[in-house]
């Protein structure tokens, strides 16, 4: 059971939101788009659920037309379940009855109940209680668990863990995670934290001024990024000027590398990209190829600012180490950078 999304494009009053955005989510996956705000993430998830629709293109589950421009089934026909920002429980009724809601009454039955609350990693315990009583994250899950009660073949989730704060979100997300592979249900996360994308599902999907510019897994999105733009979104980048050898490899600022990847489209100037975590430093009392220029604690560690090489390979980066090792990195002291792994090159930017 197949979610299509072909040439989606909305747009309110003269704001173009989304522009021919394409998907395909295969039955039982978990996707999440990614975003920053106005990206027009929202606005594709409110399409497939049916609160909205699109302008051109159509939307199809297993082969089941759901939108177009001029005919769309109904949100509550479609059978796809929405999970809200803030979960929407109803405050006047107990956990036990949100997640009975949804059900028929002939199968508003406890042992259901439970069933549903072990799969959600809830307590059954708390299911007398109130939702003014349950944590963030456990509120979460009952709004979860009470979509389940619909089986729908589809489940969106519009940035669920946002409210929550770091320590909770990870743990919500994890519980909601497990959730969903024990269900099996197809489900779809809209989110602005790419640590959340990248940890959330099979695919990740990146939304940009309307458009889906890049889909895949999450470790190849991560380390071949289409762009600098999406580079940048998804994680902290050194850029530094190139020049290439001719040989699948560049000289740089860090003397010369692999080429990981090529995302520069065959331009005569690159820029070379590299991950903070790919770098390597060792204090030297010797001449090393780099200086520290600037040092700032962050509680648990150090960021430390380098600057290397000189003409028009000149460039600056920043490198986080651990608390334990931000002994000998003083301004103006020599460092020597190695960089583990090779680097993915970019047009050069002006």
């Amino acid at each position: 059971m197949t979610l299509r999304l072909s040439g989606i494009s909305k747009s309110f009053g003269t704001t173009e939101v989304l522009r021919d955005v394409t998907l395909e989510v295969p039955d039982g996956t978990r996707i999440a788009l990614v975003g920053s705000s106005g990206s027009g993430k929202s606005t594709l998830l409110r399409l497939i659920a049916g609160f909205e629709r699109p302008d051109t293109g159509d939307i199809a589950l297993n082969g089941r037309e759901l939108a177009r421009p001029r005919a769309t089934v109904p949100a509550h026909r479609r059978g796809i379940g929405y999970v809200a920002q803030d979960g929407a429980l109803f405050p006047h009724l107990s956990v036990a009855r949100n997640i009975a809601f949804g059900m028929p009454r002939a199968a508003r039955q406890d042992a259901r109940v439970r069933e549903l609350m072990m799969l959600a990693s809830l307590d059954p315990g708390l299911a007398d209680r109130m939702p003014h009583e349950l944590s963030g994250g456990q509120q979460q899950r009952v709004a979860l668990a009470r979509t389940l009660t619909q089986q729908p073949k589809v489940i969106l989730l519009d940035e669920p863990f946002s409210a929550l704060d770091t320590g909770l979100r990870a743990q919500t997300r994890q519980a909601v995670v497990d959730m969903l592979e024990r269900s099996g249900v197809t489900a779809i996360l809209v989110t602005h934290d790419r640590d959340e994308a990248l940890s959330f599902g099979e695919q990740v999907g990146v939304l940009a001024d309307g458009r889906l510019v890049q889909t895949g897994a999450p470790a190849s999105v991560f380390d071949a990024p289409i762009d600098v733009r999406v580079a940048a979104f998804l994680g902290d980048v050194v850029l530094v000027p190139a020049r290439s050898t001719g040989a699948d490899a560049v000289d740089c600022a860090f003397g010369r590398l692999a080429v990981r990847h090529d995302r520069s489209g065959g331009a005569a100037r690159v820029h070379a990209m590299v991950r903070p975590e790919q770098l390597r430093l060792a204090p030297t009392a010797d001449r090393g190829n780099a200086t520290v220029v600037g040092v700032r604690s962050t509680g648990a560690g150090a960021d430390i600012t380098l600057r290397f090489g000189d003409g028009e390979f000149r460039a600056e980066a920043t490198h986080r180490v651990p608390l334990h090792a931000k002994v000998g990195f003083a301004t103006g002291c020599s460092v020597n950078v190695a960089v583990d792994g090779g680097v993915v090159l970019y047009p050069h930017l002006a």
